[in-house]
């Protein structure tokens, strides 16, 4: 005598194998986020400690370049921009404007980079890098993990653009594309943060 058995995807369900792989490596990333806000919150809380104590070197009047890190920003606002229009091509399944996008995407990020790499060889040789002052060591921890951040997020966007590529857009990628778009709007916003608190209260400390 024979026992009847359940529908294949009914036992897998009960069995807790049908499992959504894009919908947990969403799940999963956004935890990346939050421990990434984590992060952030606690090298700014460091910097908020820090900010004054200059050991009679120079202050933020005095090493920010505020013009210059406007355009810097600029760079960077303008790449999350033409990030979200990546995605509007992705939707539209329109691989040519999705690689125009992300290509316009890795250039003005990395123009962002080149504008801060420029800015720390210029203190550095001017005698103000970390180990000048407690306040010089909070900004270059501060900015640099921030920099570093956003060069990840361009090896990424260009492994990104070599995929789609030579597969196009399918749904694996278009997965990765959402996360990595959620990495470089949270990066744009950490940036904001760094401009308001570190550039422009630091002229006028």
């Amino acid at each position: 005598m024979t026992t009847a058995q359940p529908p294949l995807g009914l036992a897998n369900a009960e069995l807790g194998h049908d499992h959504d792989p894009a919908g947990l490596a969403t799940f999963g990333f956004w935890l990346y986020l939050m421990t990434d806000c984590v992060l952030f919150a606690a090298l700014f809380a460091t910097y908020a400690v820090l900010h004054q104590n200059f050991a009679g070197g120079p202050t933020g009047k005095d090493l920010f370049d505020i013009p210059y890190v406007f355009v810097e920003t600029l760079c960077l606002l303008l790449s999350s921009t033409s990030a979200g229009l990546a995605l509007l091509a992705m939707q539209r399944g329109d691989r040519a404007r999705l690689l125009y996008w992300l290509g316009l995407t890795v250039l003005l990020g990395m123009g962002f980079i080149g504008m801060e790499i420029h800015e720390f060889i210029r203190l550095v040789n001017a005698g103000n890098g970390p180990q000048r002052s407690a306040f010089l060591s909070a900004f270059f921890t501060l900015v640099g993990t921030h920099g570093l951040h956003v060069t990840v997020g361009l090896i990424w966007m260009t492994n990104m653009i070599l995929q789609i590529g030579r597969r196009g857009i399918t749904l694996p990628i278009r997965s990765r594309l959402i996360r990595l778009s959620l990495f470089w709007h949270f990066l744009d916003l950490i940036w904001i943060g760094v401009f308001t608190l570190v550039y422009l209260m630091g002229v006028r400390s």
